[in-house]
């Protein structure tokens, strides 16, 4: 009863973060609308699992680092809006974070693209 009670507590505040993020986002709404777009796409150009996920899995990815730049952000606005040089740091790492993520998603469509075509 005690571990369905932590799955049950765990499971609603991660869906307040998901939920969170979609309100005050746009970043994550983008993110989420291609997400919602990409995937549908993944399953009707995937030969095999395997592929599948090397679709899906960045483009989710995306998502996950989105997330945790928002974490991020949050903590390091609640600290102060003064400027700060370590706050910008952690700001523009967290962006980069999901830069790094965007191109390495679209690098795996763009060549599996290629490759199948």
């Amino acid at each position: 009863m005690f571990l369905a009670k932590k799955l049950y507590s765990a499971t609603k505040w991660s869906l307040a973060g998901l939920c969170d993020a979609y309100k005050n986002e746009v970043a994550f709404k983008l993110e989420l609308a291609v997400a919602v777009m990409v995937i549908p796409a993944a399953i009707f150009l995937a030969d095999n699992l395997s592929e599948l996920l090397w679709l899906i899995f960045p483009v989710l990815l995306v998502l996950v680092v989105e997330l945790m730049n928002t974490a991020i952000e949050a903590v390091v606005d609640k600290t102060g809006l003064e400027q700060n040089p370590l706050s910008k740091r952690a700001k523009d790492a967290g962006s980069a974070a999901v830069f790094v993520a965007i191109l390495m998603a679209a690098m795996v469509w763009v060549l599996f693209i290629i490759d199948k075509f």
